[in-house]
């Protein structure tokens, strides 16, 4: 699977943007390891382990990958691909000290995530000694004491070389459990990707829609439904006080990577076609809002009140030698953070602190609901750093007009 593929992903050699794949797990009849596949592979085809080809092999579990990019930097994306996650496999290069600043400052996210089914694999060993392998593995478990992760499975692999990626397929299959779907639900479907498929110079005729991308929550989307976006469209008035106008619009298309359906059911990553203008779907412009029945997405928010808690030290911020990580300082009246709701990253200045209760003015409004997580990061040396976390306790809402489909 090529993940990098962006202009400047490839200038820099490294994944700035989420990546998204399907795949099947499948288990030969014959005892065989289990084996992973494409999506595109039918339910039960032969095996291709030479001198079983006569056995079938049986479809254990239909998977999405999400691929988060590793650099610090780009925590914010991190945070939002972690967003629609069930599970999580936390990758630690074998040729490389652990922790590095980055994996301590994701494990800290998936812990405000809630993700709690995580397998750890320790990738390259093919480029290190075997008495590296065994340090680095000691390493790892004495870092993840006392986290989420501990007494998870530490699997060494090789990516490269295909070694002990039956093993993956094993855990995933056995330690991360399907999850329970609401089918009946109105549906609720996060955007984490959007694009516009039309390529220059297309004919007028044969122009498609906006494509959005995303994991749906709860119920089911189906062909010709008609869907709102939330907060759709903000623009600000003559007094500068915020607007938001959802977009409407049908669905015509849905796809799970090349398989065309005629419903899509939560869990897994759908491409959704639909008949919105492309100019509003392009570069990712719709990533962080929800897509859903008309009339049943959650409010849209401008301020937010929030219970919060602080982590003590900074993580992901590299100190030399034996220096210790900076404290964590509390939270001052009129500062600008960037909090992650969902897949959407918004600034927000903080208008009032008591105790553990803050007031946030968000720079773009959000489709949220009270009870929802998010992530809180300030600013240190240039970049966002991941502080802390808390849980929206009420808001001010924006006026949704109704629709003019109802």
């Amino acid at each position: 699977m090529q993940t990098v593929r962006f202009k400047n992903e490839l200038e820099r050699n490294i994944t700035i943007k989420l990546g998204y794949a399907n795949a099947k797990i499948y288990k030969c009849e014959d005892d065989r390891c289990p084996r992973a596949y494409g999506s595109g592979k039918e339910d039960n085809p032969s095996c291709d382990v030479p001198g079983f080809e006569n056995a079938r092999m049986k479809l254990l579990r239909h998977v999405s990958f999400v691929d988060c990019p590793g650099h610090d930097i780009l925590m914010a994306t991190m945070l939002n691909g972690a967003a629609i996650m069930d599970g999580a496999l936390l990758l630690i290069a074998a040729n490389e000290s652990c922790p590095q600043p980055q994996t301590s400052e994701h494990l800290a996210a998936v812990e405000i995530m809630r993700l709690k089914h995580i397998i750890i694999l320790q990738n390259k060993v093919d480029l290190v000694q075997e008495n590296v392998a065994i340090n680095q593995h000691e390493a790892i478990q004495n870092f993840i004491q006392g986290t989420v992760a501990e007494g998870a499975p530490v699997v060494p692999i090789s990516a490269q070389l295909k070694y002990n990626i039956d093993v993956v397929c094993e855990y995933i299959v056995k330690k991360i459990p399907v999850p329970k779907r609401d089918f009946t639900l109105p549906p609720n479907m996060i955007v984490i990707r959007s694009f516009d498929v039309n390529k220059p110079g297309f004919e007028v005729d044969d122009i498609k829609g906006g494509v959005a991308g995303g994991s749906i929550l709860t119920g089911v989307l189906k062909v010709n439904q008609y869907i709102e976006v939330r907060p759709g469209i903000v623009l600000k008035d003559e007094n500068g006080n915020m607007k938001c106008t959802p977009i409407y619009t049908r669905i015509v298309s849905l796809f799970a990577e090349q398989n065309e359906l005629q419903f899509a059911v939560p869990g897994g990553l759908i491409g959704v076609g639909t008949t919105m203008d492309p100019t509003l779907t392009r570069a990712d412009r719709l990533v962080g809002q929800v897509l859903g029945d008309i009339g049943s997405l959650p409010d849209v928010f401008v301020e937010l009140e929030v219970n919060f808690f602080l982590l003590r030290r900074l993580i992901g911020v590299r100190t030399k030698g034996s220096e210790k990580q900076g404290k964590v300082s509390k939270l001052v009246k009129g500062e600008i953070l960037m909090l992650n709701i969902g897949s959407m990253s918004t600034g927000a200045r903080v208008l009032a602190v008591k105790n553990d209760l803050a007031k946030l003015q968000l720079t773009s409004p959000v489709c949220t609901s009270k009870g929802e997580k998010i992530a809180l990061s300030r600013r240190v040396e240039k970049h966002w750093r991941l502080i802390g976390w808390g849980m929206i306790q009420a808001g001010a809402t924006l006026e949704v007009p109704p629709s003019p489909l109802l």
